[in-house]
């Protein structure tokens, strides 16, 4: 069922890929954040120590700081008290092309996120597509120009990946199934550039593994790498990555692919068991 709000635009909404001179993008500010409802194995190892709330404030702030020096126009919503995983703004939305589209999300508590996101885009007069069968989530929503890789997890149902499908007439989705243990799939996988992607291929089937190794040519992360959010990098252009410090073998290996590692602090925000991607809804590459 197709359900679409259309506005006059008055701000340009264009993502082709994932790597592309970032322009314009949405995020939220951590000030709330805090693990109440284990969903992850990250939150689970973090439960009792939980989130530094100060230490993440800052640590974002200097996420935006970095954005903004590259260029980046960085658009923040309010952080709202009863939204304490509002900070991952990735998954509540995507924009595929010229086109925007609101995710469906699992978690009821998730839902009020997608209503605050609503009244922004319709405050600025973009139009989107908004899902009426759940789920999907954008953390599950890869873009590379007319190859769309969505995984199928929990959170991502394959009747909703159909629907996405006949949305994209001019492009080839294709689902990725992974393990039941994955949240989304940009934690197991990214694209960086036109031709390659980091991956951590054990938490894949093997099927779609051989679909995406003859696509990119891959960076293999580590099982420890995985759980420190290796392969949820943040492209911001002209490859450049923004990466955790923690992750030195892989930031590494990245730099002698070519690649120009900026490492920000984001310590506290990965115990929630999201990072730099998850916690950045791109509106605008060019």
């Amino acid at each position: 069922m197709k359900n679409e709000t259309a506005f006059e635009n008055t701000l340009e909404v264009n993502c082709r890929n994932e790597y592309d001179p970032l322009k314009q993008v949405i995020v939220v500010s951590p000030r709330y954040m805090k693990i109440k409802e284990v969903i992850n194995k990250t939150q689970r190892h973090y439960l009792n120590e939980n989130i530094n709330i100060d230490k993440a404030v800052r640590q974002h702030a200097q996420f935006i700081h970095t954005l903004e020096s590259v260029g980046a126009n960085v658009v923040i919503l309010e952080a709202k008290k009863q939204l304490n995983e509002q900070v991952f703004t990735r998954d509540i939305g995507f924009t595929i092309g010229d086109r925007f589209f609101v995710s469906s999300m699992k978690k009821d508590i998730r839902r009020q996120e997608e209503r605050v996101l609503i009244e922004w885009l319709t405050l600025e007069q973009i139009s989107y597509y908004r899902f009426a069968t759940p789920s999907i989530e954008g953390g599950d929503v890869i873009v590379d120009n007319t190859k769309i890789w969505v995984g199928q997890s929990d959170r991502t149902s394959p009747t909703t990946i159909e629907i996405l499908d006949e949305q994209l007439p001019n492009h080839t989705v294709t689902p990725i199934l992974m393990r039941e243990d994955i949240l989304h799939l940009d934690c197991i996988f990214n694209v960086i550039s036109e031709d390659t992607a980091l991956i951590y291929s054990p938490a894949m089937d093997e099927g779609s593994y051989n679909i995406l190794k003859s696509s990119y040519n891959l960076i293999e992360v580590t099982e420890e790498e995985q759980f420190h959010m290796g392969p949820n990098v943040l492209s911001i252009g002209n490859k450049k990555l923004i990466s955790l410090p923690e992750n030195k073998r892989l930031n590494q290996e990245l730099t002698r692919a070519g690649f120009d590692v900026i490492e920000v602090p984001f310590s506290e925000i990965i115990k929630s068991g999201g990072s730099y991607r998850c916690c950045t809804l791109p509106l605008l590459r060019k």
